[in-house]
């Protein structure tokens, strides 16, 4: 029996015209059956990876595996290199638009669970968004010699000690992109630099690895 709550995700049902919840599990809340997720069109629910007897559950109520998800954690280094990253404005908006939605086009927003251009248009607006601080903090990005951007990241700070990562992309650049979300953090005081990658993401998770992350936790996603 699975336990939980229904919660409308509002800005994702407009977004995509989807009616969609999250489920939020609680062994206190009401038991949930199939009827249950009558009223919406997409229901999402993230467990954690070790969790086999909920994704068992879930399963026999209808939620399929989408995707795994990897969460690490940086001790953000008391000095290091500043490589010198410039802060996006709104003229960076279009081209950055236009590499997310490349980037990011297979992401747990990728059809058959959303329209086919749904999830490069879900990181394109999100990166958009991060350029004018909204929900991110700032997007910082690097150039190559004639001017046109080559990586970027978007870092939005979570409380007085931590910031998290939202997204990170580019060709060649991870090092530095993780100096510039490290420089940016130790600018505002920041000890602890978090960021998620999907588990099959191997490049990234090397790449957070080898900027001195540690794995915390691993995650599913479901859909229904």
């Amino acid at each position: 029996m699975i336990h939980g709550t229904l919660e409308e995700l509002t800005w994702e049902s407009a977004f995509f015209g989807i009616r969609s919840a999250i489920l939020r599990l609680q062994d206190d809340a009401p038991a949930l059956d199939p009827e249950s997720f009558n009223a919406w069109s997409r229901v999402q629910v993230k467990i954690p990876a070790a969790h086999a007897h909920q994704l068992d559950r879930l399963q026999q109520l209808g939620f399929q595996l989408v995707e795994g998800e990897a969460d690490f954690a940086l001790t953000v280094p008391e000095s290091g290199i500043d490589p010198l990253a410039q802060t996006a404005a709104d003229a960076d908006i279009a081209p950055l638009r236009a590499m997310a939605a490349t980037l990011f086009s297979q992401s747990r927003f990728r059809a058959p669970w959303y329209p086919a251009e749904a999830s490069g248009r879900f990181y394109a607006q999100w990166i958009e968004n991060a350029v004018k601080g909204v929900f991110d903090h700032q997007c910082l990005l690097f150039r190559t010699t004639t001017g046109d951007i080559s990586a970027f990241v978007s870092l939005r700070q979570l409380n007085d000690h931590e910031a998290r990562i939202g997204l990170l992309g580019g060709f060649g650049a991870g090092e530095k992109l993780m100096l510039a979300a490290c420089q940016w953090a130790r600018q505002r005081q920041l000890t602890t630099l978090r960021v998620a990658t999907q588990i099959g993401n191997l490049a990234a998770i090397k790449r957070y690895t080898r900027s001195g992350a540690i794995m915390e936790s691993t995650a599913y996603w479901l859909y229904r």
